[in-house]
């Protein structure tokens, strides 16, 4: 069993979605699976999935996610069969279940189910309807914004807990407050903000993607989608103003959470900013388990769930390797970095870059990290002493109005 547990971004449905957003790395997936016709999770891999990882944790609460493609195109009742499979194979276990959704197809029946069995559920949005349907178009290239509006009202009408997912892209990138201000409007109390950076080439390999990984060799270009290194930076800084002077202890946002966790000393608690990787992983409609969600691509299967023990692909000498490679691998110029503790290199899909003396393994986002993190140093150290002396840190607030 591996030392700590571990946790799977499930994708019961694999790539297949109702949407078209232009960024998206997850739609070509659909060329791993040529002879697939129908695209949804058998019962027999469901069920076999669901017992392996609810033994396989450690800890009294299990947690599940679940996300695509687009999950909700499973219907309610496919999330019913798991909710029923997750309560014959508990074991006096805690399950939680959280659903990563689009958000266009919710509609009361999800809306009462969701609240039921008290799915937590994360809901993308970039930002107000010109930002938002940019790049978040359906099949039609037509706009998505109302249709996801609507189902967030939905949610709210039935109590779901539900927290935002902005992907951070080229565009709305250049409209911070914007942005955050009118997630707060909507009434999102838990944000996450993603870069996306993505590398494209015109002469896809065998696997037939063309949005490859770092060790690709040929010629490729940063898509044009892809957010600026310094303008992420720059973003998170100004979000940051804003929230350290009125809005700490009241809006969460997962990027100063995580930051705070690392002038505390501790573990991070979200994978890209840890020193080693390895324990989030990504389990296709199969069975099929991969390395990590950015890393679904032939070389990075583990196995399979109906042939192989999840425990045992976890714990797998392909998996250490890919795991430690993250710390293994960092350039000297990130080693000797004075917020290497906050950053360790963040996610190593990013870095394919080289350094000033030509080494390999710079991330892409650096310069944008780099401003952020020395922008919230001195805010941060002031959250983690008072966090220290018993304080709570929104007392920031406070000393940020008395200074400014």
């Amino acid at each position: 069993m591996p030392d700590t547990g571990f946790h799977i971004m499930t994708k019961p449905i694999g790539p297949i979605c109702n949407l078209d957003c232009k960024y998206c790395f997850y739609l070509e997936k659909e060329n791993l699976y040529p002879q697939t016709k129908h695209w949804a999770m058998s019962p027999e891999v469901l069920e076999r999935y669901i017992e392996q990882y609810i033994a396989a944790q450690p800890l009294d609460e299990v947690h599940f996610a679940w996300q695509g493609g687009e999950p909700t195109l499973l219907g309610v009742d496919f999330f019913r069969a798991v909710v029923a499979l997750q309560q014959k194979h508990a074991g006096g276990k805690q399950i939680h279940n959280a659903l990563q959704t689009n958000a266009t197809l919710i509609d009361k029946e999800w809306g009462e189910f969701l609240a039921e069995h008290k799915f937590l559920v994360g809901v993308s949005i970039d930002g107000p309807p010109e930002m938002h349907d940019y790049y978040r178009v359906d099949k039609g290239n037509a706009p998505t914004f109302d249709r996801v509006m609507r189902g967030l009202t939905k949610l709210k009408e039935h109590k779901v807990e539900f927290n935002t997912l902005t992907v951070v892209n080229r565009q709305n990138s250049q409209h911070p407050l914007e942005v955050y201000r009118f997630l707060k409007e909507i009434g999102s109390g838990f944000m996450q903000f993603i870069p996306v950076v993505e590398r494209e080439t015109t002469e896809p390999g065998s696997d037939g993607l063309v949005l490859i990984q770092p060790s690709f060799q040929r010629a490729a270009e940063v898509a044009e989608f892809s957010v600026d290194p310094l303008a992420y930076g720059k973003f998170l800084a100004t979000i940051f103003d804003e929230w350290v002077k009125k809005d700490v202890g009241h809006y969460f946002i997962q990027q100063f959470d995580v930051a705070l966790e690392s002038w505390l000393g501790m573990e991070a608690s979200l994978c890209v900013f840890r020193k080693t990787c390895g324990s989030a992983l990504a389990m296709e409609h199969t069975g099929d388990l991969y390395s990590c969600d950015h890393f679904v691509y032939p070389e990075h299967k583990l196995g399979n769930v109906l042939q192989d023990n999840l425990n045992e692909m976890v714990a797998s000498k392909q998996q250490k390797k890919f795991g430690m490679a993250k710390r293994d691998t960092l350039p000297r110029m990130c080693r000797e970095c004075d917020v290497r503790f906050a950053c360790n290199g963040e996610c190593p899909k990013h870095r394919f870059l080289t350094t000033p003396d030509g080494e390999a393994g710079l991330n892409y986002l650096c310069a944008g990290y780099k401003h952020f993190f020395h922008h919230i140093a001195p805010y941060m150290q002031f959250m983690a002493t008072e966090l220290r002396e018993g304080r709570p840190p929104a007392n920031i607030m406070r000393f940020v109005g008395s200074s400014s």
